[in-house]
């Protein structure tokens, strides 16, 4: 009996070790979601040329996103100039709020692609619990990293990530 219990155990330990490495070398999900203007878009559509993609989920009522959001827009031309990566933010937002998502865009100037997520069908198939939740996906479009929450800072972390995925380095 103890024999059996101690192989369920090293099954289950070995099946979950396996499904956390299949979440970083996934491919993002085909979903449709919302331009700013209300219009369908589908996400397998986000494209960047063989450069890196940023997928950065967010909501207006989140402070951490919007501060994330705000630093990387800083610096966001040095990063686009150097490494060629695409920012993609993905508004959580519910109905009632998406209408203020661009006017907020607009106001911050935030100059990456923005996209609503009203119904949150994005968000579940990507498993996106907490935001603000970035991805960034390979040249393959394959997810290679994925980072929860935001301190001051992060964003330098998070360049020095999309660095190595620009020369096609691993993360790992």
């Amino acid at each position: 009996m103890k024999k059996i219990t101690i192989l369920l155990a090293s099954l289950a330990l070995s099946s979950m070790l396996c499904a956390q490495e299949g979440v970083l070398t996934r491919t993002i999900p085909s979903v449709d979601i919302k331009t700013l203007t209300g219009e369908k878009f589908n996400t397998s559509d986000i494209d960047n040329a063989g450069k890196p993609i940023v997928i950065s989920f967010f909501a207006l009522w989140c402070k951490p996103c919007l501060r994330e959001l705000t630093a990387i827009a800083d610096v966001y031309q040095d990063w686009q100039d150097e490494t060629g990566v695409k920012l993609v933010a993905i508004s959580i937002d519910d109905a009632r709020s998406t209408p203020n998502v661009a006017p907020t865009v607009n106001g911050n100037g935030w100059e990456y692609e923005f996209y609503c997520d009203p119904n949150g069908d994005f968000k579940r198939a990507m498993g996106v619990n907490m935001i603000p939740h970035v991805f960034i996906l390979d040249a393959n479009k394959n997810v290679v990293y994925q980072h929860t929450s935001y301190a001051e800072g992060g964003e330098n972390e998070l360049y020095e990530v999309i660095k190595k995925v620009a020369v096609g380095e691993s993360v790992k």
